[in-house]
């Protein structure tokens, strides 16, 4: 019988693989975690959680201006350079903090790039190490995806860097459509960045509810965001002022950073996942099956490298499914349906389960939609014209609720709640037995009473 050094190798120390490492060692198991960066992967590092505090910075000059209308007088000014140092401090302290967790479970943390030169066998690169596990599970994530045809996309930045930028931009344009290029946009537009977001679609948010795309299209706009749809970079030049933005539909526009947003692709040039007998599918992420499993016989791989549903919350389910399946002779699988999230925009977008579009095509019979749009009650002082919209899509045939859609002030924190009702299959005649609580924003999702004609939809 072969004898490993590890029951379990672990490629990959964020939340996913953390998570597996874990459980794992604390079930018994000798348990190793290889992570070539620092641990805890792209949320803590380089994505949701450094996000998050550059949104909260950035709305402050909204409250500001809010705050004027009752009654408060505020002078403010914002340091980059300061928050930069705040940020990074508490980055490092959560890091720190998956390190330790790992150490107390008795998971052995090794820092360097792992190679699988067979299904068996994982090298170190660099540090003349090699070690043997009789599981391997690969969490290596995701990474930013460039146009490299672009002429100038060297000048560019992505994501990640705007994490680090040593100063705050005047200027700034972003290339892209989805959730992260319109979080940055609201973050550097608050921040007092001209700020002009390109796009190649006709709307943001591709895949979103289509009445959640126009209605946040409109409200950006109004926190001064110039959007610009239809249209992509032709190339990217340097110039003594700044860099030169040339556009496919024949504008120019002078910048002092560019930023794409354009996408993520699964993390897997290097692995060896050839060596090893991983395939990948026609998308270029990792082929697993519903528990996980790659084409090798000891290999698995969770999160975003794995390309199914990209949101921390979920590789840590499926690394909790793993765990029980693999080490606990108890095959799980995480259920995608009805999964929430949140776009931190500003205003930022709540949704869970179905837009009107996708319950079109999947529900059995009739589609019943009902559809608030309102000034929120805190801004009855300040003169301003941002709208909230609540949306809520009903299967006619059973009358369950099978969507939800929220845009505006503390949505992502509505949406969590409104995911368990939608999760557990409500209807909306229990939607609306339930008493509201007033005077909030939320009470709209149980008092809408008058659906929409099929007619007036953005879509």
């Amino acid at each position: 019988m072969m004898t490993y050094d590890y029951d379990l190798f672990v490629i990959g120390a964020g939340s996913g693989g953390v998570r597996a490492a874990r459980l794992t060692a604390l079930g018994g198991k000798r348990v190793a975690v290889a992570e070539e960066h620092r641990v805890g992967g792209t949320c803590v590092i380089r994505g949701c959680v450094p996000k998050k505090f550059m949104v909260m910075a950035s709305d402050f000059a909204h409250q500001f201006h809010t705050a004027e209308g009752y009654g408060w007088t505020v002078e403010s000014s914002f340091d980059w350079p300061k928050f930069i140092h705040a940020k990074d401090v508490e980055i490092a302290r959560l890091s720190g903090i998956y390190v330790a967790n790992l150490g107390k479970a008795g998971v052995d943390l090794i820092h360097g790039r792992a190679v699988l030169k067979d299904a068996h066998t994982v090298e170190i690169v660099g540090k003349d190490q090699t070690v043997t596990a009789e599981r391997i599970l690969i969490a290596t994530g995701g990474r930013p995806w460039m146009p490299a045809e672009v002429p100038g996309i060297e000048h560019a930045i992505s994501s990640e860097e705007a994490f680090h930028l040593p100063e705050l931009p005047k200027r700034i344009l972003i290339a892209g459509g989805g959730y992260i290029a319109v979080e940055f946009a609201g973050i550097f537009a608050g921040l007092g960045v001209e700020t002009t977001l390109i796009y190649r679609g006709p709307n943001i948010l591709r895949g979103f509810d289509d009445d959640v795309r126009a209605h946040l299209a409109g409200e950006i706009e109004k926190r001064g965001i110039k959007v610009i749809l239809g249209c992509q970079h032709t190339s990217i030049e340097k110039t003594e002022t700044g860099l030169l933005n040339r556009l496919g539909n024949g504008m120019t526009i002078e910048t002092d950073v560019v930023m794409f947003a354009t996408g993520r692709e699964p993390h897997v040039k290097g692995l060896g996942l050839e060596a090893a007998g991983v395939e990948l599918n026609d998308k270029g992420a990792i082929k697993v099956d519903a528990l996980s499993h790659t084409t090798a016989e000891n290999i698995w791989a969770i999160g975003d490298v794995t390309d199914r549903m990209n949101l921390t919350p979920v590789a840590i389910r499926e690394a909790v499914a793993f765990h029980e399946t693999v080490f606990r002779d108890n095959p799980q699988h995480f259920d995608y349906e009805a999964v929430a999230t949140a776009v931190f925009s500003q205003p930022p977008v709540g949704t869970v389960g179905l837009s009107e579009s996708e319950a079109r095509h999947s529900c059995p019979g009739e589609v019943d939609v009902y559809v608030t749009r309102f000034r929120p009650m805190k801004y009855a002082f300040t003169g301003s014209d941002e709208r909230m919209l609540m949306k809520l899509v009903v299967d006619a045939q059973s009358q369950k609720v099978v969507g939800v859609h929220i845009v505006g002030p503390e949505a992502p924190e509505m949406i969590q709640l409104a995911a368990i009702a939608v999760k557990a299959g409500l209807t909306k005649a229990q939607w609306d037995a339930t008493c509201a609580v007033h005077p909030t924003m939320a009470e709209e999702l149980v008092t809408l009473k008058e659906k929409q004609s099929q007619n007036t939809s953005a879509g």
